[in-house]
């Protein structure tokens, strides 16, 4: 069996207000854009997620809102805490608890760059990988059957985008 994880930073945040918390930090003009962009590329292309494990931040589930707005069917999302700035190994962590084939992961970096690049056997040839920008999306696949058996180095991408590659929505 193989494994389909769709791993995604959150969309560009607005910092207008200087005494709001980090956690509540809701999305911008630009990243309601990105978001929607990205929903519309993984319907495109079919990659339809089964399940989602989503920060609990404000502009993680802004995020998933607005990619799930544009999926045929989106699953109801998981808002996991432990995915708020995490680390690689909390973000594995997570991932071994997921259920379904396809599972979209949302967070947040440096944590999300860091484990994208820690999954995979050979990262995609994208310029911007290594820094991971907001909204950008990374398909990987694992050739196992249960998410629990996911180890470091074993993912295979498939894709790598950022928003400004997509189209614009109309």
């Amino acid at each position: 069996m193989t494994l389909r994880l769709i791993l995604v930073r959150h969309a560009k945040s607005a910092w207008g207000d200087p005494l709001a918390a980090d956690h509540d930090r809701a999305l911008n003009a630009r990243g309601r854009d990105a978001a929607v962009r990205v929903g519309r590329w993984l319907a495109a292309e079919g990659l339809l997620p089964e399940s989602a494990q989503v920060s609990s931040a404000l502009r993680t589930r802004e995020t998933w809102d607005l990619i799930a707005a544009q999926l045929p069917r989106a699953p109801e999302a998981r808002f996991v805490a432990a995915l708020y700035h995490a680390s690689p190994e909390v973000m594995l962590r997570s991932l071994h608890k997921a259920e379904g084939a396809t599972l979209l992961m949302l967070g947040h970096n440096p944590g999300i760059a860091g484990f994208a690049g820690w999954l995979l056997h050979r990262p995609p040839q994208h310029a911007r990988f290594r820094d991971y920008p907001t909204c950008a999306t990374l398909v990987a696949e694992f050739p196992v059957d249960s998410w629990a058996e996911v180890a470091p180095g074993t993912g295979a991408a498939l894709a790598f985008v950022v928003p400004r590659e997509l189209p614009e929505p109309s």
